[in-house]
């Protein structure tokens, strides 16, 4: 391992949007993780974590959530400390959904949602779903650990459509390119 490289530590993805116009049901966006181990990095996720759950151990958690956009800044917020998270996993995957509870909603019918992935100053990944319009969610990057047990980023913006169940069941499966 090179001891200059520290690979990916702790990383803040951030997603915003507009509320809807008044009379129109509430626009609900929300950050998803999943994680996998090293034996099955395409396969079920370990554990999924979105609002109203953390991982549990506490390296994955949301910050900040938000039912209508209506927050000042970013409207939800997830930290992952991945330089916490136990080796058994080698693979974390995360994207954003939209709630389909009062109006089927995609990516075209949100105002101005946007998406930035850091680690501390440093931007690793800016979005605005221009790309996957006609999706109700979205993967936004993996992390992967490698062979000396860094984590490295590889973005990318992947458009699905289904429920927020499914989505988080099959978020983590193999991209076509």
């Amino acid at each position: 391992m090179n001891g200059l490289n520290k690979g990916i530590r702790k990383v803040e993805l951030a997603v915003k949007w507009d509320p809807s116009p008044p009379g129109d049901p509430a626009t609900d966006l929300d950050i998803v993780a999943a994680t996998f181990l090293a034996g099955d990095a395409y396969g079920k996720p370990a554990y999924v974590v979105h609002f109203d759950s953390r991982s549990p151990d506490g390296t994955i958690y949301l910050n900040r959530d938000s039912k209508d956009g209506k927050g000042f800044g970013w409207d939800e917020v997830m930290t992952l400390e991945l330089n916490r998270l136990d080796s058994r996993y080698a693979r974390v995957v995360v994207g954003v959904v939209i709630q389909q509870r009062d109006a089927h909603r995609t990516f075209v019918g949100v105002l101005n949602p946007g998406l930035r992935m850091r680690e501390g100053y440093t931007v690793l990944a800016e979005d605005d779903f221009g790309g996957v319009l006609g999706s109700t969610a979205a993967t936004v990057g993996e992390f992967v650990r490698d062979d000396s047990g860094e984590w490295t980023f590889h973005p990318g913006i992947h458009g699905y459509d289904s429920d927020p169940a499914t989505f988080a069941r099959v978020m983590g499966g193999r991209q076509d390119s």
